[in-house]
C-alpha cells in the first residue's frame, strides 16, 4: 500500500509503485508507501536524476515500521514513548528528504487488500453498458463511473476508467459550499460484494490515516492532535477505483498521441493510501513543491501515471482529507520553525474540491 501526504491547495499525496500495498506475506509484512506533498506553488520541479524529467526510481524510498506508533496512538503521552519517537524521527526524515515512504505494520488485513483489488477487476471486466448504469453525473454529486478519457487533467483526457466515491453529503450539510457534492455514492449491482467490501476498506483506511497523521503532527513539532478538531476531526474522504488499460489498448481508445493514464498533477487533501497491482511500474514522480500547513517544511510531489505494460492495471486510491469547510493555513508551530512568517495564504478544502470536480470530468 502506498501512503502519501497531500495538498494541491493544502498538502499533497500520491500513489505509486510496487503493489497494491506490496504484499510480502502476512498483513504485518505488507508495505504501505507514503509520500508527503503540498502547496499551490508547482513551479519548481526537481527529479531524483535531473530537472524536468519524471522519475520512476523508487529504490531509495524509506520503509518505516509504524507498528509502535499505532500501538500508542491514543495514549495521551504517546510522544514520550521511545518507540513512537523513533517512528516520528523516520517520518520527519522521509518527509524532508524523500517526499514519500513505504510503511509496514499498518494492520490492514492482506485478505481485504486483495479482495478490494479482485472486485475492482471484476467490475472493469463488465460490458460497458453494465458499467454505465452507475455513470457519473452532476446530479449524483459527481459520484459514479467514468469511461476511459472522461477524466481530464490540464485539458488532456486521461487513459483510465474509474468509479469515484466521496463521503456522502446530506442536503444542507455544508450549506451552499457543499451543494455541488450533495448525494450518495453509486455502487454497482455486480460484483454484488463490492459495496460492503469497499465500505469496510474505507473505514479502516480512515482510522489508519488518522493515526499516521498523529505521527506527522509530532514530526512537525506539534501536538498529536494538530490535524484533528476543527482541522480534520470530521474528515472528508475520497475513494477512486481506477483501471488503466494496457499499453497496446490505451491508444486505440483515445488520441494516438495520448498514452498517459493520468496526467501530471499534485493531489489535494492530507494523506493518500494506494492499493495497486504488484509488478507494474506506472507512477512517475517529480520533486519538489511545498505544503501550506507545514509552511514549506515538507516537500510536495508532482506525479503522473503511464501504464507502459500490456497488462491492465488496477489502483484503488483512498484520500484522507481535512474537514470539508476548513480554512487551511500554516500551522503556528510550523510558522515558528520557519522564521515566524507565514509563506502561504488561506485556502478552503471544500472550495478547491468543488472547483476540481466541476472541471475535471466529461459529463
Amino acid at each position: 500500500m502506498l501512503i502519501s501526504l497531500s495538498v494541491d491547495i493544502l498538502s499533497q499525496l500520491i500513489e505509486r509503485h510496487h503493489g497494491p500495498f506490496s504484499s510480502r506475506g502476512s498483513h504485518e509484512d505488507l508495505n504501505l508507501s507514503a509520500h508527503r506533498t503540498s502547496s499551490r506553488d508547482s513551479r519548481i520541479i526537481i527529479t531524483r536524476k535531473k530537472k524536468n524529467r519524471m522519475s520512476t526510481d523508487f529504490k531509495s524510498i524509506p520503509l518505516i515500521d509504524i507498528g509502535p506508533l499505532l500501538a500508542k496512538c491514543d495514549d495521551p503521552k504517546m510522544g514520550e514513548d521511545p518507540g513512537v519517537a523513533e517512528v516520528v524521527r523516520q517520518l520527519d526524515q522521509a518527509c524532508r528528504e524523500a517526499g514519500f515512504f513505504y510503511v509496514k505494520g499498518h494492520g490492514i488485513p492482506d485478505s481485504l487488500i486483495k479482495k478490494v483489488k479482485t472486485l475492482s477487476y471484476e467490475f472493469f471486466e463488465l460490458p460497458c453498458e453494465e458499467k454505465l448504469k452507475i455513470k457519473m453525473t452532476p446530479a449524483a454529486g459527481y459520484r459514479g463511473y467514468q469511461r476511459v478519457g472522461e477524466n481530464i487533467t490540464k485539458g488532456v483526457p486521461d487513459m483510465h476508467e474509474a468509479i469515484d466515491c466521496y463521503r456522502e453529503v446530506r442536503r444542507g450539510m455544508y450549506g451552499d459550499l457543499g451543494k455541488v457534492m450533495e448525494g450518495c455514492n453509486q455502487w454497482p449491482v455486480n460484483p454484488s460484494h463490492l459495496r460492503p467490501i469497499m465500505e469496510e476498506y474505507i473505514s479502516l483506511c480512515t482510522e489508519l490515516s488518522r493515526k499516521i497523521m498523529r505521527g506527522i503532527a509530532l514530526a512537525l513539532g506539534g501536538s498529536p492532535s494538530e490535524f484533528e478538531g476543527q482541522r480534520a476531526g470530521d474528515p472528508f474522504w475520497v475513494l477512486r477505483i481506477i483501471g488503466y488499460p494496457g499499453a497496446s489498448k490505451a491508444n486505440a481508445l483515445g488520441s494516438p498521441e495520448n498514452d498517459i493514464g493520468c496526467g501530471a498533477h499534485t493531489d489535494y487533501g492530507l494523506l493518500t493510501l494506494v492499493n495497486q497491482d504488484d509488478g507494474i511500474t506506472a507512477l512517475q514522480v517529480q520533486l519538489r513543491h511545498r505544503k501550506i500547513w507545514s509552511n514549506g517544511l515538507y516537500d510536495s510531489t508532482l506525479h503522473r501515471v503511464i501504464n507502459s505494460c500490456p497488462r491492465y492495471r488496477v489502483c484503488v486510491a483512498y484520500f484522507y482529507e481535512p474537514n470539508f469547510d476548513i480554512p487551511v493555513e500554516p500551522l503556528d508551530v510550523c510558522v515558528r520553525r520557519t522564521g515566524g512568517t507565514s509563506k502561504f495564504g488561506r485556502a478552503c478544502y471544500g472550495e478547491h474540491l468543488v472547483s476540481k470536480v466541476q472541471t475535471n470530468f466529461v459529463v
